[in-house]
């Protein structure tokens, strides 16, 4: 085994695994941020259905929710360039589950 081999596979590693780590801590908090918000806006929402100010089609909500979880859940094709580069995507991936559960 060569060494160029060996230092590309522990560069991939390494940066992919920092990527990741940076990314799943910004992610994590980007996501409590926009889940707040939404928190305040659906509370929001319900105090003004409350006093009358507007009414809430319940209907089209569930209709836009289902039309949304269908497309959410098809199962994706893989493309060749996601297997091409392994070392990379698996330490970026523990990288973003690490960066994720710190943040």
């Amino acid at each position: 085994m060569s060494t160029d081999v060996f230092g590309s596979a522990t560069t991939q590693l390494g940066f992919g695994a920092i990527v990741g780590f940076v990314i799943g801590y910004a992610a994590k908090k980007i996501v409590k941020l926009l889940l707040i918000f939404l928190g305040i806006f659906f509370v929001s929402l319900q105090y003004l259905q409350y006093q009358g100010y507007l009414s809430i089609n319940y209907a089209k909500f569930q209709e836009a929710f289902e039309l949304w979880a269908g497309k959410m859940f098809q199962t994706p094709e893989i493309p060749a360039f996601v297997t091409s580069g392994l070392p990379f995507y698996g330490s970026f991936a523990a990288g973003l589950f690490l960066g994720f559960k710190k943040g």
